[in-house]
């Protein structure tokens, strides 16, 4: 459930941030006739992301065993690599972020009336379509159907408050530390995603070493008891791991968590002297 937790609060305040400097920009630029569209658009983005995890819960009901174990460690193995690539993503377009955002929305307002519903629903639908990806993998890990949902709900209800507060000027954080510490831990959780997919694809028979067990303290941390419970809603840890999800979560966690903490403490890039000139010289959108 903690982990859950953790997925909506990170990408529900993703959602959220790019919520409010879009609120912030088209108040700012004097467009307060597109807000509309734009939760046109937010709206479109929470839907299509409802019936994607509509589909992966109900979709793979009815199929063999097999079939469903296939299906399951699959988008489990595709949900880590996408929220992988949102870590990284997130890491590099942060800085750029406000600006990015405006730009697009520039774009729009002199295009197609629909311009600003499209900008607001991508903005918005690729986070919820990771979140529901993620969350239902997750899900599938722990074993358990409302736990996790009722961790993310709460996940995303605390990010909306503190979008909310943020709009109003109310609460001020330290966003860039937040994202830091909150992504790494999403690499510890994804890991155990990784290999809970491992885990499905092997008992399916997709790859081989079911039974040959890396280490197995099940008669130390019951699976059911509280501790083995806990570990599992939060790291996806469990008491019994194969060889292949071993290695998995290793070859995983270890490079991808340096790579990631080098890439958010790396030094903003100061811009040169004939870049600032000529930033100076180009005129800009009010901001």
């Amino acid at each position: 459930m903690t982990g859950n937790f953790l997925i909506g609060l990170r990408e529900g305040l993703e959602a959220a941030l790019v919520i409010v400097l879009l609120l912030a920009y088209l108040k700012k630029s004097g467009r307060t006739h597109l807000i509309p569209k734009m939760w046109m658009g937010i709206a479109v983005a929470i839907t299509v992301s409802l019936i994607f995890g509509a589909v992966l819960t109900f979709g793979p009901k009815g199929l063999t065993f097999e079939a469903q174990e296939i299906i399951g460690g699959t988008l489990s193995i595709l949900a880590v690599g996408l929220v992988t690539w949102m870590l990284f993503w997130m890491a590099k377009a942060s800085r750029t972020l406000s600006s990015d955002l405006k730009k697009q929305v520039d774009k729009a307002a002199d295009g197609p009336t629909w311009g600003i519903v499209l900008v607001a629903a991508l903005a918005v639908g690729r986070e919820g379509l990771e979140t529901a990806l993620f969350i239902w993998a997750s899900a599938r890990a722990t074993g358990q159907t409302w736990q996790p949902l009722v961790g993310s709900l709460l996940g995303i209800a605390a990010a909306i408050a503190m979008g909310m507060l943020i709009h109003r000027g109310v609460l001020k954080i330290n966003l860039s530390t937040f994202f830091k510490w909150t992504g790494a831990a999403l690499v510890v959780v994804a890991g155990g995603v990784l290999a809970y997919g491992i885990h499905d694809l092997q008992e399916a028979r997709v790859l081989p070493g079911l039974h040959n067990l890396a280490f197995d303290v099940s008669h130390i941390i019951s699976p059911t008891g509280w501790l083995g419970t806990f570990l599992k809603g939060i790291f996806n840890f469990s008491p019994a791991t194969t060889w292949l999800e071993a290695i998995a979560w290793v070859l995983y966690v270890v490079p991808v968590m340096f790579l990631y903490l080098r890439a958010v403490n790396a030094p903003k890039k100061t811009p040169t002297a004939a870049s600032a000139s000529t930033t100076t010289a180009t005129p800009h959108p009010a901001s």
